[in-house]
Formats: C-alpha cells, structure tokens, sequence
C-alpha cells in the first residue's frame, strides 16, 4: 500500500467548528492507523474574509486536541509553503497546463473549466459507488476557477494541492460530496490520478437541524473556555460518525487508533449530544491524577477571579480534594467549591425558605454546641458529633444536616460535609454558624 497521506484544510475565515475538528480528527486517526501523514493546509485565498484571530483559533484548536500535524504551518514539509495564499506560482503552472490542453475558457472576464459532459463514478469509501450525470449544462454549468479580479476558486486550487502534496485519501464533509465529480474532471483533464474519497456525515443538533457556527458549542473554543478536557472532547468526536462496533464509550486514544477504520463510518447524520459529552467529560475528570486536577482546578479558579493564592496550600489542595469526582466540566467548580475562598457569601434562596426556619434554629443551635466541644476537628469527628446530636433532638440525620450545610456553604449541594467541615477547620465553621443564625 502507498504511503497515506491525508489532509485537513480548513479556511481561516472564522473560529473551528466542531464539525471541522471532528473532520481533522477522523484524518489524523486514519493517518496514525495506517502510519502515514497527517499534514494541515490552510485555506486562505478568500483574503477579504480572513482574520489572524481565526488562524490562531485553528492552531489552536488542533494543538488542544492533541491533534499533532506532521506537515504544515510551524512544522514545514517537503510540500510547502501550506498557505494556499504563497502557493500561486504553482496555480499559475497547472493553469496553464490546462490552458494548453484546451480545457479553459474566457467569459466575461472570469476563467472557466470546460467541462467534458460526461458521467462521473465516485467510489466513496463511506458513501459507496455514486453515480453523477453531469452531461447537462443546465445542471451542470462549466465551472469558474478564475475570478475576474485574478483571485482563485476553491475547486482548483484545492485540486492542484491534493495532487501536489501526494494526498491519497481525501476525508471530509458529505457536503463536499456533491464537489467531487467536478474535482475529478479537473483531475482528469491534468491527467493524473483522483485520490481516495470518504464523504463523512453531517453533525446535526439534537433537534435534527444542522449544527451551524452560531449554535452553542459549536467552537472548539467553547470547550477550552468552559474547562473542558481535551482527551474527553477528542473521545466524544469519535463517537460521532464512527463507531468502535460495540457498546463501548470511553476509549483511549491509542485503543482508538488501533481499531480505527473509515469501514465503520456510518452514512447516516451524527447527532451531537451535550449531555453524553458533559457525561463523558467527567469520566474523565475522575481519573485524573490529584496533581494533575489541583493543577487544572487552580487554573480555572484563578481565571474567574478566585483568590486562591490568599490561602495557604495545604488548605487549598485539601478543598479542591473534596470536590474531585464531584464536577463533570472545569467551569463547574467556581460556584461548587467558592465558599472556601471568601466568607462573605449569600445564602441559596430556596435553600433558606426551606432549611432557615424558626424550628430549625435551635437545632443549628445545638449542632454549634455539639462541635465546640470537638478537641479533635475531622471528618470521623464532626460526623459523630452530628449523629449524636440528631439523636439527642429525636431527628433524623438530614433534618440537621441541610441547615449545616447551608450555614457553612451558602449552598444546597456541594462536597461531603464532614469531609468539607474538616476542611473549614473549627473556628471558621462556629464563626459561619453563628452568621447564619443572626439571619433567622
């Protein structure tokens, strides 16, 4: 088998789809299978459109992926420049070379390819054989690739690239699909070899509409900013076309390359599913290493303005402990875990309807008294003294339970009570009590 050599050429036009990101992966899975080359060309001959902002957003994108490209921008290559905008010398040739087979025409200023009208056999390997009857002019008008004003169209150059940069196996959008006869022809008419095609499904939303740039969660950037691990993200795309062939979710990457193979990507439209990725992502985030969570959880506390570096080490290793297991995404930990940074918080509304009530004040009274009288303040402790006082009161357990809570996080929900408590430490959890009791 010849080298495999694939590509992913996306167009600096605007942030990385998670579609585009899921058409990068499924390439660079295919080139890792088969040991070929992953290399990435971009696509900027659409200069009034192109930002930097979103060339840096495609590196960026793929290089938090863990999308490694073995040709292209910053890695170079035996087939650069990859910027079709430093490529047009090498357009210039093949035109001409089509010019001088008598495939191109003049109209109106624009360049166009004379199609040969004929039927062209696609042999997809997702979509299967298709058939395209491009024999109609009406249906099939002669195609522009050239623009008045001398700029290219996506078409040719995308051609004389693939052929140029040896690729053997073109892996994209089924909206490409209808495109490919034309690239063909073109192929044809340079009289050289079309490489392989695989036409992969769209990504719909859960509502079956197509998932478009403005739909949340459509950037890649999204994800990085909502803490988000790549690993997880890289796993879900996966899943989203492909399928390993059984019931199996949660992959590793290297299993995933193992198996992977374009057979088992499925013709119909892929659903994308935020609840099964923030699943996902937190199956993940539970096997974290603790070095690896604290480091990751201090990162995404500080950027939304935490002042964690207020606080002793220790103390914050020892919070962000109790929270491990318990959030699915990175940008769950602000609010889950904020009342260990700051004493000056707001108690849950619904929270305090239901738990600061006159008949649960003396009760919060009583756990106050059971937990001064702690000499040693851990979570075996507290949970004693929390039991013996439920049952000095005739209660049960979580009767108290939720008012303590309330009192020392300002929340309903959060990590392990007694473990959290321990963590507070005595004097800042009397001092919370006692605030809470001034409220009723």
């Amino acid at each position: 088998m010849p080298e495999v050599r694939v590509r992913f050429a996306p167009s600096p036009t605007g942030f990385l789809h998670i579609g585009g990101a899921r058409t990068a992966l499924f390439n660079w899975l295919f080139a890792r299978h088969h040991g070929g080359k992953f290399v990435l060309r971009i696509e900027d001959t659409d200069t009034k459109r192109n930002t930097e902002e979103a060339m840096a957003a495609i590196y960026e994108g793929l290089e938090w992926l863990g999308l490694n490209w073995d040709e292209g921008p910053h890695v170079g290559g035996d087939f650069g420049p990859y910027l079709q905008s430093e490529r047009t010398e090498l357009y210039e040739r093949y035109l001409k070379k089509l010019q001088d087979g008598s495939h191109i025409f003049e109209d109106q200023g624009a360049l166009r390819f004379r199609s040969p009208r004929e039927h062209v056999i696609v042999d997809d390997l997702v979509c299967g054989r298709i058939d395209f009857d491009l024999s109609n002019p009406a249906t099939h008008p002669d195609m522009t690739i050239r623009r008045p004003d001398g700029s290219w169209i996506f078409h040719f150059v995308n051609v004389v690239d693939d052929l140029e940069m040896k690729i053997s196996h073109v892996i994209r959008g089924e909206d490409h699909l209808s495109n490919t006869p034309k690239h063909i022809e073109l192929i044809r008419a340079l009289g050289a070899t079309p490489p392989n095609y695989a036409h992969i499904p769209l990504i719909l939303n859960r509502d079956g509409t197509k998932m478009s740039k403005r739909d949340a969660g459509a950037r890649v950037e999204y994800y990085i900013q909502r803490g988000f691990l790549p690993a997880a993200v890289r796993n879900y795309l996966c899943l989203l076309g492909w399928s390993p062939k059984d019931d199996r979710e949660k992959l590793d990457i290297g299993e995933i390359i193992r198996i992977f193979d374009v057979k088992n990507i499925g013709r119909s439209s892929a659903t994308f599913d935020p609840d099964k990725l923030h699943w996902l992502n937190g199956e993940y985030a539970r096997e974290l290493s603790d070095e690896n969570f604290y480091q990751l959880a201090v990162a995404r506390l500080k950027s939304s303005g935490v002042k964690v570096d207020d606080y002793p080490e220790q103390y914050v290793r020892a919070a962000l402990q109790t929270c491990k297991g318990k959030i699915n995404t990175f940008d769950e930990l602000p609010p889950y875990c904020g009342f260990y940074f700051t004493d000056d918080f707001g108690y849950d509304p619904q929270g305090a309807a239901k738990h600061f009530t006159a008949e649960n004040r003396p009760r919060l009274k009583a756990v106050r008294d059971s937990l001064a009288a702690l000499e040693k303040f851990d979570a075996a402790e507290v949970e004693a003294a929390l039991k013996n006082t439920a049952a000095e009161l005739g209660v049960k357990i979580r009767a108290i339970v939720h008012p303590v809570r309330l009192a020392t996080t300002g929340s309903t929900v959060g990590p392990s009570l007694y473990h959290l408590l321990e963590v507070l430490g005595k004097e800042k959890v009397l001092a919370r009590i006692d605030r809470a009791l001034s409220t009723f």
